[in-house]
């Protein structure tokens, strides 16, 4: 049994990942959010930390984990360059399990993407399409952005260079190799992904479909049941389910 502090306790993934802890059989440490409590106590009673807050927060997660000697799971999505950098730097010296979704079909689905962008051919065109809640920020989301990664590692190529995003207007032809991106916003949808192989007169669609938030909660806790005692380092749900 392992003491969970949650940053970003009042949010909605904050009040799942709370009733996903209890039911675990782990303890909620406490929670901070928005300038609500402190981190670094937090950090300091907890055996864990589990932060789906904001870009903005994340290096003050970090700092306190490292502080504490404690592992962190980065749930956070719409993070830049200079976050990942951040986070590449606490991994040499705590463990870190970052993943723009922790959903365990998800998971699962990004490791047959793989596998399937690996064994099509160039002439299968990969294109992503994610729907999401009238209410979140960033897009595509970071689920979407994960498959995409799973695609382009697939194909052993990079996905900065060959995605295609927000087409409007005249675009010319589909670029040869690349992996578009659609994202729909509307409603109250927790989360839908679809990942479509177009091939010659043939396709494939690989489907995921979110009903609730509380799925993202159980991946987290059964990620952080994974990553405490683990050696210094930055860790992926795939390795959670020995992917």
């Amino acid at each position: 049994m392992a003491r969970i502090g949650i940053v970003g306790s009042e949010g909605r993934m904050g009040h799942a990942l709370a009733q996903a802890i209890e039911a675990s059989g782990h303890d909620v440490a406490g929670g901070v959010d928005r300038g609500h409590g402190d981190i670094a106590q937090l950090a300091a009673k907890s055996d864990a930390l589990v932060d789906f807050s904001s870009p903005l927060a994340l290096q003050a997660t970090l700092d306190s984990a490292i502080a504490a000697g404690i592992p962190v799971l980065i749930g956070t999505t719409g993070l830049e360059a200079e976050q990942h950098a951040a986070i590449d730097r606490a991994a040499n010296r705590i463990a870190v399990l970052q993943t723009g979704n922790t959903s365990l079909g998800v998971t699962m689905l990004a490791h047959l993407v793989r596998e399937a962008a690996a064994r099509l051919g160039d002439d299968w065109d990969i294109e992503i399409v994610e729907m999401h809640h009238r209410m979140k920020v960033d897009a595509p989301s970071g689920t979407a952005l994960l498959l995409g990664e799973a695609a382009a590692q697939g194909r052993g190529i990079d996905l900065a260079g060959h995605s295609e995003r927000g087409r409007d207007g005249i675009t010319g032809k589909r670029a040869d190799g690349a992996i578009g991106f659609a994202s729909l916003r509307g409603g109250t949808v927790a989360g839908e992904h679809t990942v479509y192989f177009a091939g010659p007169e043939e396709r494939i669609a690989m489907t995921h479909l979110a009903e609730n938030r509380m799925i993202f909660a159980r991946g987290a806790v059964k990620g952080l049941g994974w990553l405490i005692g683990k050696a210094p380092g930055r860790y992926t749900m795939p390795q959670v389910l020995g992917l």
